[in-house]
């Protein structure tokens, strides 16, 4: 991607990455998810301490253009939990997010993890499918009451295959 600039993420950037989570899950998982599911999902951006603490103690990377945050995500490189996989939407389909998880699937390998596990929404199912990741289970999750559907998947890392 032309200009694309990933980057770790800072403290600094908990507000913009907690508004690009809000705008990625109300208006980029419209087309999987109602409108109530999505006020539950995401009543309104994050923030405080929990939400900085859920960035930095992980592997948090972004990407941005020309100072404009596009996406990012979160991988814990001591259990291999994915937690965060979000683009804006003005920016889905252009490569942000393959971008982004070559970068932090390169960094598992590195680390020495053979497993990779998330929870992904119906929309991310799509993506970490085409990349080799495995349904282990279909579930439906309660935020502030309402039922959202999701999957339980995971991906065996190969040993003999590094990143480059």
């Amino acid at each position: 991607m032309n200009g694309l600039i990933i980057r770790p993420c800072r403290v600094t950037d908990a507000p913009g990455l907690a508004a690009l989570f809000h705008r990625a899950v109300r208006e980029g998982t419209a087309a999987q998810y109602t409108e109530a599911q999505r006020a539950a999902w995401s009543p309104a951006p994050p923030n405080g301490e929990d939400w900085r603490r859920r960035l930095i103690e992980a592997d948090t990377i972004l990407a941005e253009r020309d100072d404009r945050l596009l996406g990012f995500m979160t991988l814990d490189l001591g259990t291999g939990w994915l937690d965060f996989a979000y683009v804006a939407p003005e920016a889905m389909g252009q490569g942000v997010a393959e971008t982004l998880y070559a970068v932090l699937e390169g960094r598992a390998r590195a680390a020495g993890l053979t497993r990779l596990e998330t929870e992904a929404s119906l929309l991310a199912e799509r993506f970490f499918a085409r990349r080799g990741w495995r349904v282990e289970k279909r579930q439906e999750v309660e935020r502030h009451g309402v039922r959202l559907p999701n999957a339980v998947m995971a991906k065996t890392l190969d040993r003999k295959r590094q990143a480059a």
